[in-house]
């Protein structure tokens, strides 16, 4: 029986197109593992997916939560694809029946509606797409009329308890915080990975992130395993027809195989993985995944190894890099946090960086700075006339969406039908994920009283291709 482990954070855009590593998992096809403490490469099976949609976020749901058209950074929205990936998982259903009291009939036709939301589109299209606010409002409508208001509250909170599981005890207590331990640290809208061991900043990356369609989750994660020469194996949708062979496992041999030469899983079932070109390294590269090109992941490679305590030697690890027709993966006895944040306003020294809110959360608000400001002892008030206009023009110009568009207010997104305005409901019917970010990404407003404080600058930064 094939499974489908699917890596999508809330998929906020209605038009959305399911590629790269969207792919059923068929235990039948079966992986090649390496223990980490050997250089053994005897065949075991490996359980990792080979997937690229996730859907997770940093906190637990309130109980009191209630269906917002504006998701914060912290909080899952409720959308059709995302319960299409959620139907994948193992007891899901049967979690809708117990908890939610859901009938067998209205469960399966929430199971039709969510997996037609996917099936029905296709990676050709307008690339105008609707806002991400807009588009969830759509689901949410078509969602209520299936289970009414209440039944969609109860649903929003089971989402949300189900995809809030952290690392106890390793959440940021703070904006921008510093960490004082060996983890990985991701800034989605800065398009920026982080590697400290021992509190100390080592190595950067700039990186590939998921398309606003299919938004990176935010929160604790963990990278326990790592896979060398992983297969995919292409669903039946939209996009890989044309392609590849739906169902047929596609090789890491194989150069179109979109996962390249390596993937680390970052709790289920996120990835870190290579095979991105150069040019979708600091743009939309994935479906809720981190990409690298091949080049950053084999040179990320040895020192995850590193610090995650392997003792595979250095060429043990060549070896496995060469026989790109066999897949293995080597398990960490030291797991390394995975860090995935969603800030868009960074203090640095002599600054605050105001990064573009890509996936429209209206992270970039005067609270927002002020919190990141208190985070340094320094209260807003302080900051003279003149950097106080500046910063706030800069949150203004950094409130748009990918498409350089200002993000709407609540209670401003002008005549609608079904929760979509009418202006763009002609430019919804066929969609394409938005790849690029238009115009410029990030302002800095330079502050005095930031001066020698706030996240450490990058640190031999791995550009993945030219400056």
């Amino acid at each position: 029986m094939n499974l489908k482990n699917i890596c999508l954070w809330g998929a906020l855009l209605l038009l959305i197109v399911l590629t790269a590593c969207n792919q059923p998992q068929n235990p039948a096809q079966q992986e090649t593992p390496t223990t980490s403490k050997s250089t053994d490469t005897s065949a075991k099976t490996d359980p990792a997916p080979d997937t690229d949609r996730t859907s997770s976020v940093s906190k637990s749901a309130d109980t009191t939560t209630k269906i917002n058209r504006h998701p914060s950074a912290d909080q899952q929205a409720l959308t059709l694809p995302v319960l299409d990936a959620l139907f994948y998982e193992p007891g899901f259903a049967k979690e809708l029946k117990s908890r939610l009291g859901l009938p067998a009939a209205k469960i399966a036709q929430l199971r039709t509606a969510a997996h037609a939301s996917i099936k029905e589109l296709s990676e050709q299209g307008n690339p105008d797409t609707l806002s991400a606010r807009s588009a969830t409002e759509r689901y949410q409508q078509r969602i209520k009329a299936l289970i009414g208001e209440r039944k969609m509250q109860e649903l929003l909170q089971l989402v949300n308890q189900r995809y809030s599981q952290g690392v106890e005890g390793l959440s940021p207590t703070q904006p921008n915080f510093v960490p004082k331990d060996t983890r990985i640290v991701v800034n989605v809208p800065a398009f920026r990975m982080d590697v400290f061991e021992k509190g100390m900043l080592i190595k950067t990356y700039k990186i590939g992130i998921g398309y606003p369609e299919f938004p990176l989750p935010a929160g604790m994660r963990r990278a326990d395993t790592v896979i060398f020469n992983p297969s995919w194996t292409p669903p039946d949708e939209p996009w890989v027809r044309g392609k590849f062979a739906p169902g047929r496992k596609v090789s890491a041999a194989n150069k179109l195989n979109p996962l390249g030469l390596i993937k680390i899983p970052i709790g289920k079932p996120s990835l870190i993985h290579g095979g991105k070109p150069p040019e979708k390294i600091g743009h939309f590269a994935s479906h809720g995944c981190v990409g690298l090109t091949n080049k950053q992941v084999l040179d990320l490679v040895p020192i995850i190894l590193r610090l995650g305590q392997s003792g595979l030697s250095a060429k043990a690890v060549r070896s496995l890099e060469k026989h790109k027709g066999k897949t293995k993966f080597v398990k960490l006895p030291e797991p390394i946090p995975v860090d995935l944040r969603y800030e868009t306003i960074v203090a640095e020294n002599g600054g605050l960086r105001v990064y573009r809110d890509v996936y429209e959360r209206s992270t970039n608000t005067v609270e927002n700075a002020k919190a990141v400001l208190a985070a340094y002892d320094i209260k807003y008030e302080q900051l003279s006339a003149t950097e106080q206009s500046h910063l706030e023009a800069a949150l203004a110009e950094m409130n748009r969406d990918a498409h350089g568009r200002q993000i709407a207010a609540a209670d401003s997104l002008g005549p609608s039908k079904d929760g979509v305005p009418a202006s763009k409901l002609a430019r919804a019917k066929k969609g394409k994920v938005t790849s690029k970010v238009k115009g410029h990404t990030d302002i800095l407003v330079r502050l005095a009283a930031l001066q020698g404080k706030g996240y450490p600058a990058p640190v031999a930064l791995d550009y993945g291709r030219k400056k």
